[in-house]
């Protein structure tokens, strides 16, 4: 499975089979998180076979259930920390996919528990990254259209469309979908792209704006244009 592959076929899952992941899986997820925080700056951490951190009562307001395993995400505190959260673990949520893994991302339904994991000074914790084995592959979302959150039209690139299209399978908090992608023009010989966050008073749109990110990349492909 590509990367393009598992954008539409990744799907937020919340009830997981009691099915431990194999060493082969364990050491390909382990190796992707050292690549992603050395390149993000990010710290995070694989916890396996943990279940306190999903049970009791936020996990059951979030309808989560089975969950044995996660990936605790946690940075320095920096104003940036939330978008960078987003475009890099969405690196590592569709690089599950491809394994043949489920994932689902978690802002509140979860627990801390002592000594699962280390956090540096300075570092804080910014989310949850349930992952495992699906009950079901999950379900889409009603999505918007290109014409709502972009300026595509027939005077713009054609990878520009891809981009946006491929950011509307981004999942966001409660489906929300507060980002919008601006077509600029050429610059210096370069294609400009704007991305931008709306307003949600259930809050999560940097991290979201990080994620809609990646995706647009894959659709887009990175190598035709720079961000503004």
């Amino acid at each position: 499975m590509t990367i393009q592959e598992a954008i539409k076929a990744r799907h937020s899952v919340r009830v997981y089979k009691d099915q431990p992941l194999t060493e082969e899986t364990i050491n390909a997820l382990e190796g992707k998180i050292s690549e992603i925080n050395h390149a993000s700056g990010l710290h995070m951490q694989l916890i396996l076979n943990e279940p306190k951190a999903f049970q009791g009562t936020l996990a059951k307001y979030g309808r989560f259930r089975g969950v044995n395993n996660y990936i605790v995400v946690a940075g320095r505190k920096t104003a940036e920390l939330d978008e960078i959260v987003g475009y890099y673990g969405e690196h590592l949520v569709l690089f599950a996919q491809t394994l043949g893994l489920n994932t689902c991302w978690v802002g509140l339904s979860y627990k801390k528990i002592a000594n699962t994991f280390v956090l540096e000074e300075g570092e804080k914790i910014a989310c949850y990254i349930a992952i495992g084995y699906g009950e079901t592959q999950g379900i889409g979302h009603k999505i918007k259209t290109v014409e709502q959150v972009s300026n595509a039209s027939n005077d713009t690139p054609s990878w520009f469309k891809k981009g946006v299209e491929s950011a509307l399978l981004a999942p966001t908090a409660i489906n929300q979908q507060k980002f919008s992608f601006e077509y600029i023009g050429i610059k210096n010989g370069r294609h400009q792209v704007l991305a931008k966050k709306g307003f949600s008073i259930f809050g999560y749109t940097h991290m979201d704006l990080g994620i809609a990110k990646y995706h647009f990349e894959v659709g887009a492909g990175k190598e035709n244009f720079e961000w503004q």
